[in-house]
């Protein structure tokens, strides 16, 4: 697969990383089985991602336990990221409690360090200087190798930078979600800073396996089950993007493929963007998204979908 440089002083990371989002929480539904989930996470190590992105909040902690079981034996074999979220969903970001919401991470990693250590999302109720600073701290202390964010904004990354380097931003993005590319992505390049791609495939919507009747299981956030449905499988928005994913499809036959691995295809081609992350409890569908990481797709056919998705 595919590897490329994290920003400018990062790691060496495969372009698709495995997303453990699903894993440990019944956010898309009624939880697998463990063993399911962890045979997930060793398809894609075996397929050539060489990195596994986690958080605090996947499964209240128990999508960071599975990683730690998943990886044990073989830590020196990947690289680990996980996250701090802000309160009251996450341990917050004062910096005492930064300091200890890491310590428990890698308690429930089983490591003594993670390689990126980002901020979830923002918060308003501390100055994202002290909670930077306090990041800071935590990478010279060797507990985290490489400090990042998550869906921070250019003013927000700047402020960071003037701190301390920002190795990382993992924000949405996806043929369905661009609003990233150009300035963000721009300042970005010349601030040195990678960016990791979250949602490549719209939640499911970009892989050709939602219908227009798909019922989704009454536990899945992606039928309403948390309140407000995903933009991408609204009535009012369904119909259009299912006829989207309909001209996807036939490039994928062109290609020789399926539409997960040109849909995340696309996202690592755009300027800017360092790797994306593909996250399943399927091993196969796994081994799947992994062909991404080494297909081939000319300037003319990107052009193409752009067109299509414009």
């Amino acid at each position: 697969m595919e590897v490329r440089k994290l920003g400018s002083q990062g790691p060496e990371i495969s372009v698709v990383g495995y997303g453990a989002w699903e894993a440990g929480g019944d956010f898309w539904g009624p939880n697998e089985s463990d063993d399911r989930v962890i045979a997930a996470i060793h398809a894609g190590l075996e397929s050539g991602m060489s990195w596994i992105d986690t958080a605090e909040v996947y499964g209240k902690g128990r999508s960071e336990e599975l990683v730690g079981q998943a990886i044990e034996g073989r830590r020196d074999e990947l690289l680990v990221f996980t996250k701090v979220a802000p309160r009251p969903v996450g341990s917050g970001f004062r910096p005492d409690e930064v300091k200890k919401a890491i310590r428990a991470s890698l308690q429930r990693l089983g490591t003594d360090h993670v390689d990126l250590y980002q901020l979830h999302w923002p918060s308003d109720d501390v100055a994202i200087e002290d909670t930077w600073a306090a990041m800071a701290e935590l990478s010279d202390e060797g507990l985290t190798r490489h400090i990042g964010v998550s869906n921070f904004n250019r003013s927000l990354v700047e402020r960071c930078t003037d701190i301390r380097h920002v190795d990382s931003v993992q924000n949405e993005f996806s043929l369905l979600h661009q609003d990233d590319r150009g300035d963000l992505l721009v300042t970005l390049q010349e601030l040195g800073t990678g960016y990791l791609a979250y949602s490549p495939m719209a939640l499911g919507m970009l892989t050709g396996a939602i219908k227009k009747d798909h019922q989704f299981h009454k536990q899945d956030f992606r039928g309403g089950a948390r309140g407000d449905q995903p933009e991408y499988f609204r009535p009012e928005n369904l119909e259009r993007n299912l006829q989207l994913v309909e001209r996807l499809r036939e490039v994928a036959k062109r290609l020789g493929t399926g539409l997960a691995p040109v849909a995340l295809r696309w996202v690592i081609e755009q300027p800017g963007v360092t790797a994306a992350i593909a996250g399943s409890r399927s091993a196969d569908h796994v081994r799947n998204n992994a062909t991404a990481g080494d297909l081939k797709v000319d300037r003319q056919t990107l052009e193409e979908i752009d067109a299509v998705f414009s």
